[in-house]
């Protein structure tokens, strides 16, 4: 294996990436990987591990999704920043596979896990099957179970966990656009500004100052967000090697042991994601076929599914190797019978507007969604 295919030393970030050749789509595998990983806990009922892990397994994964996505969804509004195209690719990415993922738990995994619980179907489940998916439609996650389903499983009444933080990438999304259509992103000081406010809104909220839902999530989500914007505003100033990739992982490990390892190490994060998926030329890393978002989106309820059948008492490590191939299976039917299929059809012309740019996505499940998974 050559230098050449791992990356070399001496160069920019932005010569390095090649958007065409990398391996961010190995890397947020990884990261789904991971937190299927983290949701084993609580879904086996198993206890909680100590706080660093909990920060690096659990909390590090979701921060690692939105950090991408910030360098990715700035990248592409200021390649093409026409609104239309820029809406319509984030719309197809997420939301068609997004309802077939409910449909399918409402129809499928929801009562396959009723049965092998051997628990009775509630009178109303159709009802409530209805209500899951229509109220939860609009990504705004209202409805976690299905009427009183789950029961009989460590952690009951909820069967997605994790699709609340769709809502909230999809606000990041909204909030480039707002900057882009107002050319506030034009301004050298806009992005470093967003990550200082955002800063001193996890600081206040760790402190307890205040623990609004709102405030909590949407600092520290957009911290994230603007942190990997910022890796993407200062990609022709930042050198790129594996030393210094090496050393903001160790920032981030050494991080985990504080309460709230974001304030130090959100950026050194960022910078090492991007850096492992720029350096990275391998071909069978590049991972044309991006399953990371199915991986997402199908885990949890997988999870639930494998807990009603008794699988909960084979233990953390066993049961998230379980879920992580079933998983994998559903998330590859998800991208080539919806996603892909769905991403085709950017480059339809909507009325007379042009090509949408290629869309990239990234949200993932976090510890914090409600109710909160193991706390």
């Amino acid at each position: 294996m050559s230098i050449a295919q791992l990356g070399g030393s001496g160069v920019r970030l932005d010569q390095a990436f090649n958007p065409k050749l990398n391996a961010l789509n190995a890397v947020r595998l990884t990261l789904a990987v991971s937190v299927i990983a983290w949701h084993s806990f609580p879904i086996t009922g198993a206890p909680r591990p100590a706080s660093f892990v909990t920060q690096l397994l659990g909390e590090g994964g979701v921060d690692g999704f939105f950090a991408i996505s910030g360098f990715l969804i700035v990248s592409s509004w200021m390649r093409r920043p026409r609104w239309w195209p820029y809406l319509k690719a984030r719309f197809l990415r997420i939301v068609p596979a997004f309802w077939v993922c409910l449909i399918a738990t409402a129809l499928l995994l929801a009562p396959l896990g009723i049965t092998l619980a051997h628990q009775p179907f509630p009178d109303s489940y159709l009802g409530d099957a209805l209500t899951y998916v229509t109220h939860n439609a609009g990504l705004r996650i209202t409805e976690v179970g299905i009427g009183s389903t789950p029961t009989g499983v460590p952690y009951p009444g909820v069967w997605n966990g994790s699709l609340w933080t769709l809502w909230w990438e999809f606000l990041c999304y909204l909030g480039v656009l707002a900057l882009g259509l107002t050319r506030l992103l034009k301004f050298r000081a806009t992005i470093p500004l967003i990550f200082a406010l955002c800063l001193v809104g996890v600081i206040v909220t760790d402190v307890g100052v205040t623990n609004n839902f709102y405030l909590v999530n949407g600092s520290r989500f957009g911290l994230m967000f603007a942190a990997g914007a910022l890796v993407y505003q200062f990609k022709h100033w930042l050198p790129v090697n594996w030393w210094l990739v090496a050393c903001s992982l160790v920032v981030v490990a050494l991080t985990a042991m504080l309460p709230d390892y974001r304030i130090l190490a959100a950026i050194p994060l960022a910078y090492a994601l991007i850096g492992v998926g720029a350096l990275i030329k391998i071909r069978r890393l590049r991972l044309q076929n991006d399953v990371s978002y199915g991986t997402y989106i199908y885990a949890f309820p997988v999870q639930q599914v494998l807990a009603s059948a008794g699988l909960a008492v084979i233990g953390v490590p066993l049961f998230a190797v379980v879920a992580t191939v079933i998983t994998l299976l559903l998330a590859t039917g998800s991208w080539f019978a919806i996603e892909k299929p769905a991403m085709r059809l950017r480059n339809a012309q909507w009325g007379s507007r042009a090509v949408a740019p290629t869309p990239e996505y990234l949200a993932i499940p976090t510890r914090d969604a409600p109710p909160p998974l193991g706390e």
